[in-house]
């Protein structure tokens, strides 16, 4: 794919101290999507590494021709995805892990953006016919993450980690109104798609793991508890700032009379 030629896919994916699986990764999301003739790239955002995996993502990119390979200089994975997603040209973005994806998702997320039947479809480990391969740990992690985000934020969908596909024109405003970063960037990103009024489909997920976490559970699920009710706050911060601006507005309008 040369540049002038805008894709119909981009492939965005974070990777941090990935240095033993990201060539595999990338290798096979490069053979699979040729394989289907599409015009796509794929976006590797480096973010924070002390291993060899930034150099080797430049190796791997000047070696396959679709590939770009963005840098940040800290570890963090919300902040790879939003440069990332920034950074994409295609119709469609779709997010994947260096340890988790699937071209299968792919085929079923473009059938329904290009379908106008979504506007972002998630890969959820929660819905009928997922098969969840993980250790219980992470299950339950899942389980109760999807909970707390059902109170905390009134989200609707099950599951709003892993693998995304995103209608890119309609989400550009919605990726660049969110403001948090970290595990809970895409948690934000898809409820403000809901409530923008954005399409949303979960189809089933499979998941294995490939490598142990790299964060102990119990951390992970404080962190992530954590940053869903800065998330909260946050946003009702934002109700408010709405409510005062829509009341001085009123009162102007009344002040200028008929």
């Amino acid at each position: 794919m040369t540049a002038s030629i805008t894709p119909l896919l981009s492939v965005v994916v974070p990777a941090h101290n990935e240095v033993s699986l990201l060539g595999s990764t990338v290798t096979n999301l490069a053979t699979g999507l040729a394989a289907r003739s599409l015009a796509a790239e794929i976006i590797v955002v480096e973010n924070g590494s002390r291993d060899g995996t930034l150099r080797l993502a430049r190796l791997l990119a000047s070696q396959i021709p679709e590939l770009r390979v963005l840098s940040l200089p800290t570890g963090n994975y919300g902040a790879a995805l939003a440069a990332g997603f920034a950074a994409a040209r295609g119709d469609v973005v779709v997010n994947v892990d260096v340890d988790y994806y699937d071209l299968a998702f792919v085929d079923v997320a473009l059938d329904a953006i290009r379908g106008d039947r979504a506007d972002v479809v998630l890969a959820s480990k929660r819905v009928a016919g997922s098969r969840d391969r993980r250790p219980v740990a992470r299950r339950v992690l899942t389980f109760g993450f999807a909970g707390a985000s059902r109170l905390l934020l009134g989200m609707k969908v099950s599951d709003a980690h892993g693998m995304k596909a995103l209608d890119r024109e309609a989400l550009a405003p919605v990726v660049a109104a969110c403001v948090m970063r970290g595990s809970v960037f895409d948690v934000e990103m898809v409820l403000r798609a809901e409530r923008a009024g954005l399409v949303t489909a979960e189809v089933p997920a499979v998941v294995a793991e490939r490598r142990p976490p790299r964060t102990p559970v119990w951390r992970r699920g404080v962190e992530s508890l954590a940053g869903l009710v800065v998330l909260r706050l946050r946003l009702d911060a934002e109700a408010r700032r709405r409510r005062t601006l829509g009341a001085v507005s009123r009162e102007g309008r009344d002040a200028r009379g008929p």
